[in-house]
């Protein structure tokens, strides 16, 4: 970053010319511009996960692209998909959770059957050809299809799958991916009370066999049209009563608590950086669900923690 940042300008002039100057005769693509690699690390939050930087000349570009590409492919996104949106995220989408479960429950007066699904290795497993295809049904610009498909072949995990989870183009791709699931369940599969974090879905209804019949169609469905697998260990059908794990909380009927390996995780990084970042980050997590007791602890072990050090 420094040193692409000591010649700013001319880093920038250098990619503009790049992407404006045709590539030699003969060599297929429609610029000179070439993607870099990659430096990679593993991150623990909570689990580990593999990410891929790109450099700071190729993340610009990536910049550019959402900016473009994020007005125009977030229209044709369905209001339940919450992912990596603006106005969007992860409380809302608990919160809206919580609205459909009234709704189907009529008030906690009837059953309300969860279906809960997950994708296995997700990014990895996004496969390259599939999404330049439905990229291509929206842009017909041959330019700008030559250098999305740079980027997106720029890393893969397997022969021609994988998305680097460091890039934010990621971010959006993804969701132009899964908006095809989104698509299915909403007006093929009838699914009214859906909803989509990036892999994690889950289906409400207060018939439990009409759940159960949807769980072969959209497996057919993101073997056929996406190459993508449901995970067979993160399937479950629930009711509400008996609690639903859902990003990253327990949801009951009547309220919801953290996961127990969150609670775990939140106290032990308190007792190793007793900071008031770090309390106050986790107070406003905590927030967001019924935890009076979880806070009295947590200031607990935020003063003491504090005080030992």
């Amino acid at each position: 970053m420094e040193l692409f940042s000591r010649n700013l300008m001319d880093n920038i002039v250098s990619l503009h010319q790049d992407l404006a100057t045709p590539a030699p005769q003969g060599c297929g693509a429609g610029f000179t511009y070439k993607h870099g690699g990659y430096e990679s690390f593993f991150v623990n939050d909570p689990k580990r996960r593999h990410i891929h930087k790109a450099s700071v000349r190729d993340r610009l570009l990536h910049h550019a692209i959402y900016r473009i590409l994020y007005p125009f492919f977030d229209k044709t996104f369905i209001g339940d998909s919450y992912s990596c949106r603006l106005d969007k995220g992860t409380h809302k989408a608990i919160n809206h959770f919580r609205s459909l479960t009234y709704k189907v429950s009529q008030n906690h007066t009837r059953s309300c059957w969860i279906l809960k699904c997950d994708i296995k290795r997700f990014f990895d497993s996004i496969n390259h050809k599939i999404l330049l295809d439905i990229l291509k049904e929206y842009i017909p610009d041959d330019n700008v299809m030559r250098l999305l498909e740079e980027v997106v072949n720029s890393y893969s995990s397997d022969s021609g799958c994988g998305l680097p989870l460091g890039n934010l183009t990621s971010q959006l791709f993804a969701n132009i991916y899964l908006n095809k699931l989104d698509q299915f369940m909403k007006h093929k599969l009838k699914a009214k009370y859906y909803i989509r974090y990036a892999d994690d879905f889950v289906i409400l209804s207060q018939n439990k066999q009409w759940l159960e019949e949807l769980i072969p169609k959209i497996k057919n469905f993101l073997q056929d049209e996406l190459s993508l697998v449901l995970h067979p260990n993160k399937l479950f059908l629930i009711t509400m009563s008996s609690g639903i794990d859902f990003l990253g909380w327990k949801h009951f009927a009547d309220h919801r608590v953290l996961r127990k390996t969150t609670e775990k995780r939140m106290f032990a990084r308190t007792h190793v950086h007793p900071t008031e970042g770090t309390f106050c980050s986790y107070l406003g997590l905590v927030k967001h669900g019924d935890g009076l007791k979880l806070r009295d602890g947590l200031l607990n072990e935020y003063w003491l923690s504090a005080v030992s050090k």
